[in-house]
Parts: structure tokens; C-alpha cells; sequence
């Protein structure tokens, strides 16, 4: 028995011993070759610097053509160990200048004859050298080029010593492996056997409920769970072949998803503002609220669905008021779903949190809408406390070791990593909200690395769209040591996995189906407005943000009147522009700019009737905003730069007697999707009238051609869509977990009863 035994284990050993030899043979060139990339790389950066020290003397001492002090620099210069020697060829390609161990035979270093490109590293009869160029310049004038030369021997050296450590390591790992796999399987060998024999015979699908009886008992959770994971595979499969249709996503499925394929775990939600807001009013009594928000118009639709906790920032006036001891509140007031948890800032936390790192400093980063990020040292210190504080509210939240949690925009970039450290087992979905910029952008910021690292602790990392996506993993693989497989879009980080995806975000539907018929809601609004019955109305609706180009959209409103002077005194624009960040210096200046604007243009038209701008500063709930959606001819969206925008996606939702335009800005995640829309660049100030004037003047069959294309696509991929993939991708990685799990647990036995 041991001399079969051994013959087995010799038929593995040495064909082990040949791949660890022949990895080995493969290795060692691959580290010479690396190690030579890395010293070249090290010496360019060397030259580039020691040149830009030479430049400015060198340049005096040719101009005045002072061989004394030239030979001197070069001197000086050379005594570095590492640089060989320094030559200067002036702009005909003469060797004019050089130090005496200067190479004749490498002369000004010039093009190939047969037209290849020059090397840095060249072998000379001495050895390899590198060699690399500057152009020395006064003003627009070359007056020639210094040569670098930096001697090489070193590699040879440091190569040499690589390989022979590089051989003694795999000769070492080659007798440890060879030992190890002698005494694994002369102790275990028959037991596994017999299990692999029954798989092999068939035992595994004999029976769809069961392992085999004749399996080693420690064998049957494994084949269980794989049999689990191919099982939730195949449905998968059916339900992404089977996908159409709104019913497919409702509600319901939601729920039915986190019970059967996330085994009912709970959701928290992590997000600076609340969904419901608590403010003392004037009388005593306490009002609620929701905020102009389409973070919370989608996220809010799915806890409704899910259940589960969400925590926010407190900040109205009564929200403490409301919270029972533990600063809980349940949500939604008049139909509890799920539970709200309001967490407490300070004054000084959220100036330096929210309206100092997060939104001078992030927000403008990521949206390039011209306005300068500001980075203050202070402002990221309450940055990374107010992180800390909402990741020990999740951790306290917590009623499991694994829970799914649902970290939202901006505002927590480095959440996710803190509460992995706490919670190694949680499957962490983080939605970035708004833009990312492209890795050259983004370097801009100073804490660039710890963002990232922060972010890469989520388990799943989603954008609106593949662009912002594709900047993400660029910007990483600028600024951090990871491997990304692109095709996979998975990043591996410090031993873990990091799916990234794009989910673009959308609306419940429909949003508000009891709202009244689009004919009230005409007459109604032009009643309120005071204009009359026919008058034409466009409606915009935003946040007062910069990035929204609202300045262009009145802009585009005076082109159209002025190209069209017929719509002056029968058309109007309602913006509605919900305050926002209004203690922040650019912002002040921002509602005053729109001000300004809206004034001017309506003087212009003083004696036309109704003025061409009806601006409204102030918050809407959102049944007012549905009124004014079904009341419009023209629903505009001229953001500057927009994650997704889920105002044109509410006006659709809005429009059941599909009817009116929607002008949509080319820079928003939700141009992607609705192509039906008058797509223009905002920037383009006539292209912006021009569209306005075509959707207010568009036929009645082309509205209801182009609106029901939008209509039908928005209702089929609805927010239920939208967080079903994140959390069915969730499952997905977490049950991929538990079966890695199990292999571990099981191996680790297998060596514990050998041992």
C-alpha cells in the first residue's frame, strides 16, 4: 500500500516539479525584464530632474560660450555614482561640449539612419547605458541639446542577485509542496477517492434534494451549495431572458427578491438627507415634508418596497421632537414602511462636511460646470469624523453580521471602508449619484487616494452611466496599486473584489396615479398664473444649482422670442428653483445672477402681457410639480453636466395623455436613455430656441409617437429595475461567498484530520 501510495504521489510530485521549473524559467526573464523597466523608468525620472537643475546655467554659460564653466558644471554634475557622463550638442548636431568619459562612438545621440526610433538604453563595449536628451531653449530658440548618459552596470548586478533568489525560492517551495503532498496523500488519499469516485459515478444528480449517501460526510454542504449556486444561476438566467414589460418589476418583486435570494437580510440605507422631514411651523404644530430630492424620489420607492432602516442626517427644525429615544421615527407618517434613523451634526460638522468638502470641494470636481473646487484641511477632518459617525450608526443598526447595506452619492466616499472593517461579512452597495470626472480631473483633489480606497471597501460600486463608470476604473488604475479586469469591470483591491457597474437610476411608476386629468390641471395652472386659456407654458424644475443651466435656459427663451417675435406676449417659461446650499458664497451669487437675468428679460418684454419668465424660488411638493408636468407644453432640462436627471423621466411618468416635448440636455445620463427627446447642447444658446420652438409648435401625432417611445422605455427600466439588479448582483456575490466559504471550511478540515 505505501509503495502505490507513493508511486501515485510521485505522478503528482513530478509533473509539479516540471511546472515550478518551467515557472520558474518563465519568471526569471519576466522579473530581469521588470526590473529593467522599473530602473529605466527610475533613470528617466532622474534625468528629467538633473536636467531641469542644469537648464538654466547651461544655457547662460553657451550663450556666452564659456568653456571653462561649462566643463566645470559638467564636472560637478558627474560626480553623481550613477551618471556616467554629460555631452551638449548645439542645434546643427555638433558634439560642442562634453566631460571626458563622454562615448565618442554615441556622438549627439541622433535618429537611426534607417529611420527606427532611438533607445534609451544603449550597449556600449563597456556595457549598457542610458541615455536620454533636453532640449535647452531661450524663449522660442533652441540652441541645442544636453545628452545624459547614466551608466547601467548596476542592473546586471541587481538582476543577477534577483535570479538567484527568484531559483532558491521556487527550489525551496518545490521540496515543501513535494513533502506536504507526500504526507496529505498517503493519510487522506482512499477518503477523498471514494468521494470524487461517487461524484464521477453520477451520485451528485441522482437526486435533485440529496447528496450522495456514499460521499465523505464533510462533502455534502459543499455539493449542496454548489448545487444552490447552479440552481440560482439557471433562474437568473430565465429571469433576464423573460425580462419585459412593467409588471416584471413592481413592488412585489423587490421583496420577493430580498426573501428568496437574499434570504430575507436586512437593508439599511445610508444617505445625508431624510426623506421625511419634520419642521415646526408657526402655530406650534409640526409639518411634514419631502425634500426636493431624486435620490430620495428613487430610494425612497424602494424601502417602501423593501423595508428596513434608513439613516440620515436630521435637520429640520422638530426632527428631534419626533424620534423616540433611540432617534428612530417610522416612515412614511401617514403609512409606516420601514424605519427612519436620524443621525445629529453639529454646526461646525456640517459646514465642514456638507457645505465645505462635500459640495465646494466634491460636488464641483465631479461636475465640470466651470466653477473651481475648494479644498480645506479642516473641511476634510469633519469630512472623515461625519463618515465615521454615520458608519457607526450602520454598525449599530445592525442586527447581523452580514447585512445588505445601501450607501448613497457623495457624501460617504469612505463609509464603505469603515464599516468593512467592522462588518467584513456586508455586502455593500454604494450608488454614486452624480458624475466622475476622468483621472486627470479627479488628481486635482488632495485626499484622491483615500476616496478611492474608501470606496473600493463596497462589495458592489454603481454609476448612471458606462462613461462614468469607465472614469472610475481609469482613475483607479492611475492612483492606486490594483488589478482591473475590464471586460469583468471587477477591481481587486488589498485582497478583495469590487464589482463596478452602471445602473442607470429611474422612477417608480407611475409616481402619483390620482392626480388630476391633464385638461384640470391646464386650466387650473393658467388660472393660477393669470394668463390666459391658449397661453403657451414651458416648465423647468431644479434645484438652484449652477450645474443646471438655468442661465442658459432663460437665455435660450430670449433667443427664441427674439427669432420668433410672434410667441412674444402667448408663451412663458415656469422655473421653479428650490433653494439650495444657500449659505455657500456661490450660491448667494448664483441666485442672484438668476435674478438679475429673469428681471432683465422680463423688462425687455414689460408691455407684451404675461412676462416670458415666471420664476418661482421656492420649495414644491411633489403633487404641485405633477400639476405643473400635465400642465405644460414643454417640460425643459438643460443641465450642464447631470448623473442621470430624473426630472424628464417624472415629466414622462407625468404625461399618461402623452402629450407635450421634452428638451433634453445632451450632458445628462438621461439623454442616454430617451433619444425620442429634442436632444441639445445647452452651451448652444440657438440650438436651446430653436428646440423650444419646434416642442411648442411640435404636431400632436409626433408628441404621441415621440412620448410614447419614452414613456414605454421609462416604465419597463423603472427604479425597481434599477435597485432589483443591484441586489440580484448582491445575491449573486454573496452566495458566491458562502460556497468559497464552505471550500475554505472544508479544506481547512481536510488538513486538521491529516494533521
Amino acid at each position: 500500500m505505501l509503495s502505490r501510495s507513493f508511486k501515485l504521489s510521485l505522478r503528482f510530485i513530478l509533473p509539479l516539479a516540471i511546472l515550478l521549473s518551467l515557472f520558474a524559467y518563465i519568471v526569471v526573464p519576466l522579473m530581469d525584464n521588470l526590473t529593467l523597466r522599473w530602473s529605466v523608468r527610475d533613470l528617466d525620472n532622474r534625468s528629467q530632474l538633473l536636467a531641469s537643475t542644469l537648464q538654466l546655467p547651461l544655457r547662460e554659460y553657451v550663450q556666452a560660450n564659456d568653456r571653462v564653466r561649462i566643463k566645470r558644471l559638467f564636472d560637478s554634475a558627474v560626480q553623481d555614482e550613477r551618471l556616467f557622463a554629460l555631452g551638449y550638442c548645439d542645434s546643427n548636431g555638433q558634439l560642442r561640449y562634453q566631460t571626458a568619459s563622454y562615448p565618442a562612438s554615441l556622438g549627439c545621440w541622433n535618429e537611426p539612419a534607417d529611420g527606427s526610433k532611438r533607445r534609451s538604453l544603449v550597449r556600449l563595449p563597456r556595457g549598457p547605458v542610458h541615455v536620454a536628451e533636453t532640449l535647452i531653449q531661450d524663449d522660442a530658440n533652441v540652441l541645442g541639446r544636453l545628452i545624459l548618459v547614466h551608466d547601467m552596470s548596476f542592473i546586471e548586478r541587481r538582476s543577477a542577485e534577483t535570479t538567484k533568489y527568484v531559483l532558491g525560492f521556487f527550489a525551496l517551495l518545490a521540496v515543501a509542496i513535494s513533502a506536504l503532498t507526500l504526507v496529505v496523500s498517503h493519510l487522506s488519499w482512499r477518503g477523498w477517492l471514494a468521494g470524487v469516485k461517487d461524484v464521477l459515478r453520477g451520485q451528485l444528480g441522482r437526486s435533485a434534494r440529496a447528496p450522495s449517501a456514499a460521499a465523505s460526510p464533510e462533502m455534502d454542504p459543499l455539493i449542496g451549495e454548489l448545487r444552490g449556486l447552479l440552481e440560482e444561476y439557471h433562474e437568473e438566467r430565465q429571469r433576464s431572458s423573460g425580462e419585459s414589460g412593467a409588471a416584471d418589476w413592481a413592488p412585489e418583486k423587490l421583496k420577493s427578491l430580498l426573501q428568496q435570494d437574499l434570504a430575507g437580510d436586512e437593508v439599511l440605507v445610508v444617505s445625508n438627507r431624510e426623506p421625511y422631514i419634520h419642521d415646526a411651523a408657526a402655530d406650534g404644530t409640526v409639518r411634514v415634508r419631502r425634500p426636493a430630492s431624486g435620490l430620495v424620489t428613487a430610494v425612497e420607492a424602494v424601502m417602501r418596497a423593501c423595508s428596513g432602516t434608513w439613516i440620515a442626517h436630521g435637520a429640520g427644525s422638530a426632527d428631534k421632537e419626533t424620534v423616540d429615544r433611540n432617534d428612530h421615527v417610522p416612515v412614511p407618517p401617514d403609512n409606516p414602511r420601514y424605519t427612519l434613523r436620524r443621525v445629529w451634526l453639529t454646526k461646525q460638522e456640517e459646514q465642514g462636511y456638507y457645505y465645505g468638502f462635500a459640495n465646494e470641494g466634491l460636488w464641483p470636481l465631479c461636475h465640470i460646470a466651470h466653477v473651481r473646487p475648494v479644498f480645506r484641511s479642516s473641511d476634510w477632518a469633519e469630512y472623515v469624523k461625519v463618515n465615521r459617525r454615520f458608519a457607526d450608526a450602520v454598525i449599530a443598526e445592525a442586527r447581523s453580521d452580514n447585512p445588505v447595506v445601501l450607501v448613497q452619492d457623495y457624501h460617504f466616499a469612505l463609509l464603505p471602508r469603515m464599516v468593512r472593517e467592522a462588518l467584513p461579512k456586508a455586502t455593500i452597495i454604494t450608488f454614486w449619484h452624480i458624475p466622475w470626472p476622468n483621472s486627470e480631473s479627479f488628481g486635482i483633489c488632495p485626499w484622491r487616494e483615500e476616496i478611492l480606497d474608501g470606496m473600493l471597501g463596497s462589495t458592489i460600486l454603481g454609476f448612471h452611466t458606462p462613461f462614468h463608470r469607465k472614469n472610475f476604473l481609469d482613475t483607479v488604475d492611475r492612483y492606486l496599486e490594483t488589478r482591473i479586469e475590464q471586460e469583468a469591470s471587477t477591481i481587486s483591491y488589498g485582497g478583495e473584489l469590487t464589482q463596478v457597474e452602471d445602473y442607470p437610476i429611474s422612477i417608480a411608476w407611475p409616481d402619483y396615479p390620482d392626480i388630476a386629468p391633464v385638461e384640470q390641471c391646464h386650466r387650473e395652472i393658467r388660472d393660477y398664473l393669470g394668463v390666459p386659456p391658449d397661453h403657451l407654458l414651458a416648465f423647468g424644475v431644479d434645484r438652484l444649482d449652477y450645474t443646471k443651466g438655468i442661465l442658459e435656459r432663460f437665455q435660450a427663451v430670449e433667443r427664441m422670442l427674439q427669432l420668433h417675435p410672434g410667441m412674444v406676449g402667448h408663451f412663458s417659461l415656469v422655473q421653479i428653483a428650490a433653494p439650495s446650499r444657500s449659505d455657500l458664497e456661490e450660491y448667494m451669487s448664483f441666485e442672484q445672477r438668476v435674478r438679475q437675468l429673469a428681471a432683465a428679460i422680463n423688462e425687455r418684454y414689460a408691455g407684451a402681457g404675461a412676462p416670458p419668465i415666471i420664476l418661482k424660488i421656492e420649495h414644491h411638493e411633489q403633487e404641485d410639480l405633477q400639476r405643473y408636468f400635465r400642465a405644460s407644453e414643454v417640460c425643459m432640462v438643460t443641465s450642464l453636466h447631470d448623473g442621470m436627471n430624473l426630472v424628464a423621466k417624472e415629466y414622462l411618468a407625468a404625461r399618461d395623455d402623452e402629450g407635450g416635448a421634452l428638451v433634453l440636455s445632451q450632458f445628462t445620463g438621461a439623454a442616454r436613455e430617451l433619444h425620442e427627446a429634442l436632444i441639445i447642447n445647452p452651451y448652444h444658446i440657438e440650438q436651446g430656441a430653436e428646440a423650444l420652438y419646434r416642442g411648442l409648435t411640435m404636431p400632436v401625432s409626433e408628441q404621441r409617437e415621440r412620448m410614447r417611445a419614452m414613456r414605454d422605455r421609462v416604465r419597463r427600466f423603472n427604479v425597481y429595475r434599477w435597485a432589483g439588479h443591484m441586489l440580484l448582483d448582491a445575491a449573486r456575490l454573496r452566495k458566491r461567498e458562502k460556497v468559497m466559504q464552505k471550500i475554505r471550511a472544508h479544506s481547512r478540515g481536510g488538513l486538521r484530520r491529516v494533521g
